[in-house]
C-alpha cells in the first residue's frame, strides 16, 4: 500500500486487522482503516449501469449524471456495453474522442496499476487523448528542465537526509516539512524514515526555519523558528532575501559566473532598475506581512551558514507557481552552495515519504503500457476546459494544443472529484461526453457520475508487486482474500475487453496475472545487474515476501557532479548551466511566465481587492488521516471529523469576529460553491487564513451549480480552476479566498457512505 507495507490478519476468509511490516519503525496509523474500507457499505458489489443511459443510450444529454439511479447488470452485459461504446466512438469520431484519464495514485501494485493498464488497453484499441504532468507538482516539473535540465529536484531523488543531517547548519523550509505527508509513498514504502532523519539533524545542531501560515507544517521536536506569511507571497520573500544578499555583497559571484547563466539579466529587475521597484526586504515585507528586519536577518544567516533551502510541492499549486520554484533555485545559486554536501535546494521534502531517503539506484518492476498510436496529451489540470471548449487552442510549454471533442471518458484509478478544482464547473463539463466508464471499488463521486460502473478489486484481493523509485524495498503483495462481491481486477477486465475488440492476444501476450508478475520481476532483475545489484529469482522473492536493498555508503548530494566538473558533466539546459535567464522561455513570449523569475500577484490572495468580499485565504492541504480521498471511509479518517464533517482550522481572532466557537459546524463559501465543515479554533494558523484538508468524498445536496452545498467538506467546491501560466498550465488550488459563517440550519444527512439509489433489481 502507498502508506506502508503490512501483513493482513485473516480469519474465516475475512480481513480483521493488519500488522505493520517488521522493518518499519514508524508505520502509518492509516493502516488501521484498511479492514473498514474493504467491507464498507460503499463497496460496489457488481457491475451497474445508470438507468438513464440504459433507457436513452448515447443520445441522453447526461444531465442526470450524479442523480440517476443505477441498474445492476451481469458482467457479460457490462463488458459488451463498454466494448460496444469504445468501438462506436473510435469508428465514428476517431480515437482522439476517447479520453483515458485515470490520474491518481490507484494501487501501489506495479501490475494492477490502473492507469498503466488503461493506457495499455486504449493503445491497443488505436490510441486516445491522455494527460501529462500531474496535480502534485505540474508547474515545478515543467519549469525545472528549463532551469536545471531535469525535473529530478521535484520528483527525486534529492539530496539525502543523511547529507542534511551531517552537513547542513540551517534548513530554510518554504511550506515547512509536514511529517503527516511522509506517511505515503507512490508505489509503496517498506520503511518510514523522515522523522528519524529530522531528529538526527536536530541532534547534530541543524537549525530550522519554517516559512508557512501553519505552525503544524513542521514537527514540534525541531524547535523551528516560525515565520507566518500571507499565502502566495513566497516568491516575494525570496526576492527580498536575494536583494539583501546582493545589496550587502553576500552573494557568491564566482559561483554565479561559473555555474549559472543570466544573472546580469535578472539583477536589474531585482534592484528595481527595470520597473522602478527594488525587490528589497521592505517591499517583500509589504507583500508577505513579515517584517523587513526578519527577512534581512534570515538572508544574512543563510549566507553565513551551510544552508539547505526547501520548498513544498504545495507552493507551486498556485497562480504563477513556476516563479516560486524558479526563484528557489536562484536564491540557492546566490548562496553558491548548490552541489555541496548539505547545501543547495530541493522540493517536496515532507511531501512524500521517499524524498531524501538514502537509496541506491535500483530498477522498479513495471507493467508496460505500450506505444500510443494516436491521440494527444493535455495538461492534467485542464480536463474541464477540454470538455467545455472543444476546438480551442492553448499554449503549453512552447507548444500549441487544440482540445479534441471528447465523446467517451474511460476512468480507472484516481478520483477527479477529489483532485480537480472547482467541482461545480467540473460537473458541468462532465455532462458533455456521451459515455463515461469507471472502474471503482467504492461508490465515490466519480462512480456516481458514471454511466457504466465496473467493480474493481482492492490490493488484498489480487496478487501484485509493490515498489517505489524512492524506497529500498520491493514487496510481494500476496492475495489474502477472495474478491468482495463480484469485483474483478483491472487486468482481467481489460483483457476481457481486448478480446471482445479483437486484440486480446496483443494485450495479454499469453500471460495471466502470475505470468506477468514473474515477467516484470525478471525484467527488473536483469536491469539490476547494470547497477551491480543482485535480486533473487522470482520464486525465492515471492516466498520471502520482500527484497531489501542496502542503503548507499555515501550520502547523496544533488548536482554534486555538476559542481565538481561543470564542463565534463553539464546540465541538460540550453546553456549547460543553471539558467537564471532562459532564452528558451523568452522565445515563448509568455507575459505570465517571462524569461527570469518575477513577482506576479495571485488573482486571489489577501493582498488583493477580492479579499474585500472573501477575506479568508483557504489552504487545501493534504490530510493526516488518509491518502487524498483513499481511506476516507476508514476509522482513522472518520474519527477526526466533527459531526461527520471535515475539520477547518481557523484563528481565534477570525472565529470570534464571526461568532464561531470550537467544533461549531460552519459554512465555507465563495462565488464558486459552498461546503460544511467543523471548526477547529487554534492559534497554530495565521490570522486571515483557514485550512481544510482535501479528500472528503464529495457529497452534494444537489450536484452542480455554485449554489449547491457539499455537506461533507470537500474544499474543491471552492478552489479555482485555472492554469498557473501558459508555460505549465498547472492547478492553482492554493490561490483561493473564502468566507465562513456559523451554520444555523438543520444539518443535512451525509449520504456518500452509502450506495446510490438502485433500481431494477
Amino acid at each position: 500500500m502507498h502508506w506502508g507495507a503490512f501483513s493482513p490478519e485473516v480469519r474465516d476468509g475475512r480481513v480483521v486487522g493488519v500488522r505493520p511490516f517488521a522493518k518499519d519503525r514508524d508505520p502509518s496509523p492509516i493502516l488501521e482503516s484498511i479492514p473498514d474500507a474493504i467491507y464498507d457499505e460503499s463497496r460496489i458489489d457488481r457491475p451497474y449501469v445508470r438507468a438513464g443511459f440504459l433507457d436513452r443510450g448515447n443520445v441522453d444529454a447526461a444531465q442526470a449524471r450524479g442523480a440517476d439511479p443505477f441498474v445492476p447488470v451481469d458482467w457479460d452485459t457490462a463488458l459488451d456495453l463498454v466494448a460496444g461504446e469504445v468501438a462506436r466512438v473510435r469508428e465514428t469520431w476517431g480515437n482522439e474522442a476517447i479520453f483515458g484519464g485515470s490520474y491518481g495514485w490507484a494501487s501501489a501494485g506495479r501490475l494492477h496499476h490502473a492507469r498503466t493498464l488503461l493506457h495499455r488497453f486504449l493503445n491497443g484499441a488505436g490510441g486516445f487523448t491522455g494527460q501529462v504532468t500531474n496535480y502534485s507538482y505540474a508547474a515545478g516539473m515543467t519549469i525545472m528542465p528549463h532551469v536545471v535540465g531535469t525535473m529530478q529536484p521535484v520528483s527525486g531523488p534529492g539530496t539525502s537526509w543523511q547529507s542534511i543531517a551531517e552537513s547542513t547548519r540551517l534548513m530554510v523550509m518554504f511550506g515547512g516539512v509536514p511529517l503527516k505527508n511522509t506517511q505515503v509513498e507512490s508505489g509503496g514504502a517498506g520503511e518510514h524514515t523522515a522523522a528519524q532523519w529530522l531528529g538526527r539533524a536536530r541532534e547534530a545542531g541543524v537549525r530550522f526555519v519554517s516559512i508557512s501560515p501553519l505552525r503544524g507544517d513542521v514537527a514540534g521536536f525541531l524547535d523551528a523558528e516560525w515565520l507566518a506569511p500571507r499565502p502566495g507571497s513566497d516568491t516575494a520573500i525570496m526576492l527580498g532575501l536575494a536583494h539583501t544578499l546582493v545589496e550587502e555583497g553576500l552573494h557568491d559571484r564566482a559561483f554565479l559566473a561559473r555555474y549559472t547563466k543570466g544573472f546580469e539579466r535578472f539583477r536589474p529587475y531585482l534592484l528595481g532598475e527595470t520597473d522602478g521597484q527594488p525587490k528589497d526586504a521592505d517591499w517583500a515585507a509589504q507583500m508577505s506581512g513579515l517584517s523587513a528586519e526578519a527577512i534581512r536577518d534570515l538572508a544574512r544567516r543563510m549566507a553565513a551558514n551551510r544552508t539547505f533551502i526547501t520548498a513544498s510541492w504545495s507552493l507551486q499549486r498556485a497562480d504563477h507557481g513556476e516563479q516560486t520554484y524558479w526563484m528557489t533555485v536562484v536564491l540557492a545559486a546566490l548562496l553558491g552552495q548548490i552541489g555541496l554536501p548539505g547545501g543547495g535546494f530541493g522540493f517536496g521534502y515532507g511531501a512524500v515519504n521517499g524524498m531524501g531517503n538514502p537509496r541506491r539506484n535500483a530498477p522498479v518492476p513495471r507493467m508496460p503500457a505500450g506505444l500510443k498510436p494516436a491521440g494527444i496529451d493535455i495538461p492534467v489540470a485542464r480536463i474541464t476546459d477540454m470538455l467545455l471548449r472543444p476546438g480551442e487552442t492553448i499554449d503549453f510549454n512552447g507548444q500549441r494544443l487544440t482540445y479534441p471533442e471528447i465523446r467517451l471518458i474511460y476512468w480507472a484509478g484516481g478520483n477527479p472529484f477529489h483532485h480537480h478544482q472547482d467541482i461545480n464547473r467540473l460537473i458541468e463539463a462532465w455532462r458533455r461526453p456521451e459515455t463515461i466508464v469507471v472502474h471503482e471499488p467504492w461508490w465515490t463521486a466519480t462512480a456516481r457520475h458514471a454511466d457504466i460502473v465496473l467493480p474493481a478489486t482492492t490490493p488484498l484481493e489480487r496478487n501484485d508487486i509493490a515498489a517505489s523509485s524512492l524506497d529500498r524495498f520491493v514487496i510481494a503483495m500476496h492475495r489474502a482474500i477472495d474478491p468482495v462481491g463480484e469485483a474483478r481486477d483491472d487486468f482481467r477486465i481489460f483483457a476481457d475487453l481486448a478480446r471482445r475488440l479483437g486484440f486480446g492476444d496483443e494485450f495479454a501476450e499469453g500471460r495471466d496475472e502470475m505470468g506477468w508478475l514473474r515477467h516484470i520481476y525478471d525484467v527488473a532483475r536483469q536491469q539490476a545487474a547494470h547497477y551491480d545489484l543482485e535480486m533473487p529469482d522470482f520464486d525465492a522473492f515471492w516466498a520471502a515476501g520482500h527484497i531489501e536493498f542496502a542503503a548507499p555508503d555515501q550520502p547523496y548530494v544533488l548536482f554534486e557532479r555538476f559542481r565538481s566538473d561543470p564542463q565534463g558533466a553539464p546540465l541538460r539546459t540550453a546553456s549547460g548551466r543553471i539558467e537564471i535567464f532562459s532564452e528558451t522561455i523568452d522565445s515563448f513570449g509568455y507575459e505570465d511566465c517571462p524569461a527570469h523569475p518575477v513577482w506576479r500577484a495571485p488573482v486571489e490572495w489577501l493582498g488583493g481587492a477580492k479579499a474585500r468580499d472573501y477575506p479568508l485565504h483557504l489552504i487545501s492541504n493534504q490530510p493526516a488521516t488518509r491518502l487524498h480521498g483513499q481511506m476516507d471511509n476508514g476509522r482513522v479518517s472518520r474519527a477526526q471529523k466533527i459531526r461527520g464533517r471535515e475539520p477547518v482550522l481557523i484563528h481565534p481572532q477570525d472565529a470570534a469576529a464571526r461568532g464561531v466557537e470550537d467544533r461549531d459546524i460552519v459554512r465555507v463559501f465563495n462565488g464558486r460553491g459552498a461546503c460544511l465543515a467543523g471548526a477547529i479554533v487554534t492559534d497554530t494558523i495565521r490570522p486571515g487564513v483557514v485550512a481544510m484538508a482535501t479528500g472528503a468524498w464529495y457529497d452534494p445536496v444537489e450536484p452542480g451549480g455554485p449554489g449547491s452545498l457539499d455537506r461533507h467538506g470537500n474544499p474543491n467546491v471552492l478552489t479555482r480552476d485555472a492554469g498557473t501560466s501558459r508555460l505549465a498550465q498547472g492547478p492553482v488550488s492554493g490561490s483561493a479566498l473564502v468566507e465562513i459563517e456559523r451554520w444555523e440550519g438543520k444539518l443535512p444527512e451525509i449520504t456518500i457512505g452509502r450506495p446510490p439509489a438502485i433500481t431494477g433489481t
